[in-house]
């Protein structure tokens, strides 16, 4: 997202969503040709997030002051104490001097029955991230049943609209133990499109409690639309021009999608039949969705980005190149600072990385220049869904900001540790393997007994290796030895 967008000069937007029926569905966000978000939902690893399900406390842990839940997934899902609604506690309780909580092992107990929302999909070996204080999205409202707050959007500035629709939540009402927040998509839509949403939701949530009431745990209760509705409900705006699908039977789903928020934008959605073409290809994204899954992005000025992921961070590495007509070099680092601030805003997005991120900028003297790149990034930052905190630029020239992850993103979904270099990045080199191959067949020609010919397997590449390169070492052995040496290639089962 640049600056200028950033500043309030809006750009024309499309949704493309391309579909593999039945096994995938990619959904990218364009402003002005250029992809600015990008999901993808294999339905093999069917996303839970959102999803509501009827649990029960398998155990609390008093240390970590946590319960976990087991809802019916593979490992069981971690509650934190102050994601535990207070109409679960137990029997009474009195709240020690400076804690917000009560004691969780005073106030829960294993096996009592719990209703859960998945906040983070699992990761890895940790368990889903959840919480008992549930929410319903619609289109224009969120439900928030148990809590009564009444929050409109941050991003609707406008007084009286925001005066407006709160007068529209007064008259809905959303009863006791019930709240609304009000999202962005709901500014000047009218009453009766308002309330439509609302009683849509109310009805979803009454069928869910009586669902809730009929079930053993664990057990499913609600589940969320998939990628293509939700791209549509969550994503579809006033500034989006076209929507191309490139499946007939999605096309039509979300064309009544569309119709319910834009009911006189007939052409709105456009049904991509090209066999000859695929929708990415049509419209030349393939470079740019290929882009996200690479550890080098280019920048237009010629520099390039370097990302790497850790356990813990991402670190991203700004290399200038060769980067012509600059002669001062001040103004070479803060240009190529400034773009690399929008470009690395546009592809933390993309990429859906969360938690901690470190900056390497190319080192700047002038404090002035830091101030100015430090506020790019604030305005680049500003179009993200995700919770954003960005702190200065570092002596050092690092740049730390944290960034909440909002889903699985598209490489965690699509990718896996290399088998070779197992997650590293590197593996030992041929040599150092060969190697290694020859002390394993030194030591099995000294033990007793050894069969002739002695056959030792390695992969195609390294027993190659060892016969173009080792021919004269092998041979030694066999004379060494007066045993013959049989290289063969170990098939991958």
């Amino acid at each position: 997202m640049t600056t200028e967008i950033a500043a309030g000069k809006k750009k024309k937007e499309k949704m493309f969503i391309s579909v593999l029926p039945g096994e995938q569905v990619e959904v990218a966000l364009t402003q002005e040709g250029q992809v600015i978000e990008y999901y993808v939902e294999m339905l093999h690893q069917a996303k839970t997030k959102g999803n509501i399900y009827k649990g029960y406390i398998h155990n609390i842990d008093a240390a970590l002051q946590a319960a976990f839940i087991n809802y019916g997934a593979e490992r069981n899902g971690f509650l934190q104490v102050d994601e535990v609604h207070p109409e679960y506690y137990q029997g009474t309780y009195t709240l020690k001097k400076g804690h917000r909580f009560p004691l969780l092992q005073k106030v829960l107990k294993p096996g009592q029955e719990i209703f859960v929302q998945v906040v983070k999909e699992p990761t890895g070996k940790k368990g889903a991230f959840l919480s008992s204080y549930l929410s319903l999205p619609g289109r224009y409202f969120v439900l928030t049943p148990g809590r009564e707050q009444i929050g409109i959007s941050r991003k609707i500035e406008d007084e009286k609209e925001r005066q407006r629709l709160k007068e529209v939540i007064d008259e809905v009402s959303p009863g006791p133990g019930v709240g609304v927040i009000v999202r962005t998509a709901s500014k000047g839509q009218s009453k009766s499109a308002l309330r439509r949403d609302f009683k849509f939701l109310t009805r979803l949530w009454n069928d869910i409690r009586e669902k809730g009431q009929d079930i053993k745990p664990p057990s499913p209760v609600y589940e969320e639309m998939s990628l293509a509705a939700r791209s549509v409900r969550d994503y579809l705006s006033s500034d989006v021009t076209e929507i191309w699908v490139d499946d007939k039977e999605t096309a039509e789903q979300v064309k009544k999608l569309a119709a319910l928020s834009f009911p006189r934008r007939n052409n709105l959605v456009k049904l991509h039949s090209d066999t000859d073409k695929s929708l990415w290809e049509r419209f030349n994204l393939v470079k740019q969705i290929e882009q996200i899954y690479g550890r080098e992005v280019n920048l237009p000025s010629g520099g390039r980005l370097v990302f790497d992921q850790t356990e813990a961070l991402t670190a991203i590495d700004i290399n200038s190149g060769k980067i012509g007509g600059e002669r001062n070099f001040k103004e070479m680092a803060l240009k190529t600072n400034k773009e690399s601030a929008e470009m690395i805003a546009r592809q933390l997005k993309l990429r859906d990385l969360g938690g901690q991120v470190v900056i390497d900028f190319i080192e700047m003297k002038d404090p002035k220049h830091c101030r100015e790149v430090e506020k790019t990034m604030r305005a680049a930052l500003k179009g993200d869904r995700a919770r954003t905190d960005v702190g200065r630029i570092s002596r050092f020239g690092l740049m730390e900001l944290v960034r909440q992850r909002l889903g699985s993103s598209a490489i965690a979904v699509s990718s896996e540790a290399c088998p070779c270099c197992e997650g590293t990045g590197i593996r030992r080199n041929m040599e150092w393997q060969a190697m290694q191959a020859l002390k394993d067949i030194y030591r099995m020609l000294r033990r007793p007994g050894c069969a002739s010919p002695l056959i030792y397997e390695a992969e195609e590449e390294l027993a190659l290796y060892l016969l173009n390169h080792k021919r004269d070492a092998i041979i030694s052995y066999e004379k060494m030895f007066d045993t013959k040496i049989n290289i063969e290639i170990q098939w991958a089962v």
